[in-house]
């Protein structure tokens, strides 16, 4: 069997971090990077003994490429997907916080027999999936979600004005939609109707509301309330999940989930992971764990191997992205 080669383009933090996990997965597969930044190119031909170019059709001029990983900014998405699918190249898709050619892309990967693969990471969690799971079984029930993080220090390394959350197309609340919402309604159900109150309160340089304040009914009859901001010093998730016979807590870390046990009159903590992985280098919260990234990798070169569908699709996130423009308005 020959070598399989996949390019990531985008060589950022996200690119960095789905290049490794390829390597975790299949140290066999060979990674070509992609870049327009000569100097992340030279980084990472330096650090990662790594073949790069500056456009994928340099690379593939090269190279025998199957798929490509889009790690770049959300706003490149639409040119780098098209392109790829128009080159007959599987995808895996960072999130995409615009959906105007999803349309026009779900039929090319059709056309073609391409995998379009789009992350939600959160759908990989442990916790999550134990929450849906739990919720499934006792559905009568509502809930309270926070989740907020500084805007400048989502990249520290990096002013905030400089990089794609600064975009009011872009923005960095949209952003948090669009994680949260996945498995949200995975949990809860589909959202049939919201109230939405959003406001601006800090001073950071943005053309956005930094806060948004919602109140969700799905079609399973669950109401919840979730906080978004770009504000919070302290980077938090909190979610707690109500109803007569369940309680959960989650504070958004694998140590951090709890529920209740009405025999004990106890609030007993839940342990779903051995062990977690955390990269260090980046400084994210800790919050952030490697293991979901990895599943999704793995469950994209199963896709490819098995020809079967992945846990999320364009058409759902469509919907989403959708109900993200209603929001913002």
């Amino acid at each position: 069997m020959s070598k399989r080669v996949v390019a990531v383009v985008g060589l950022g933090s996200m690119g960095k971090r789905r290049i490794r996990l390829i390597n975790q997965y299949d140290s066999t597969i060979s990674i070509i990077g992609i870049d327009s930044n000569l100097s992340r190119r030279n980084e990472i031909e330096n650090h990662c003994s790594m073949e790069t170019h500056e456009t994928i059709e340099e690379a593939i001029s090269k190279h025998t490429i199957t798929a490509v990983f889009v790690c770049s900014p959300p706003i490149s998405h639409k040119t780098i997907i098209m392109k790829a699918l128009s080159l007959g190249l599987n995808v895996f898709t960072e999130i995409n916080l615009l959906n105007d050619y999803y349309d026009q892309a779900i039929q090319l990967a059709k056309e073609k027999g391409l995998l379009l693969y789009l992350s939600s990471t959160f759908l990989k969690r442990r916790e999550i999936q134990y929450l849906i799971k739990a919720i499934s079984e006792d559905p009568k029930v509502s809930y309270q979600y926070h989740v907020g993080q500084y805007l400048p220090d989502w990249h520290p390394w990096e002013d905030y004005r400089d990089f794609f959350v600064s975009d009011v197309r872009t923005n960095g609340c949209r952003e948090i939609m669009a994680i949260e919402f996945p498995w949200l309604i995975k949990a809860f159900g589909n959202i049939i109707e919201y109230t939405v109150e959003k406001n601006k309160y800090s001073n950071l340089e943005i053309g956005y509301p930094d806060s948004y304040s919602l109140l969700f009914r799905h079609d399973t009859g669950i109401q919840g309330t979730i906080n978004i901001n770009i504000i919070s010093r302290q980077a938090k998730r909190d979610l707690i999940v109500i109803g007569e016979k369940l309680y959960i807590e989650w504070g958004g870390a694998p140590n951090l989930l709890y529920r209740w046990n009405n025999r004990d009159k106890s609030l007993d903590k839940v342990t779903l992971y051995e062990d977690t992985t955390i990269d260090k280098n980046d400084s994210y919260s800790a919050t952030i764990i490697e293991n979901a990234y990895f599943e999704e990798v793995k469950e994209f070169f199963e896709c490819l191997k098995n020809d079967y569908s992945p846990t999320y699709s364009f058409q759902q996130d469509k919907k989403v992205i959708d109900l993200i423009n209603k929001i913002e308005g």
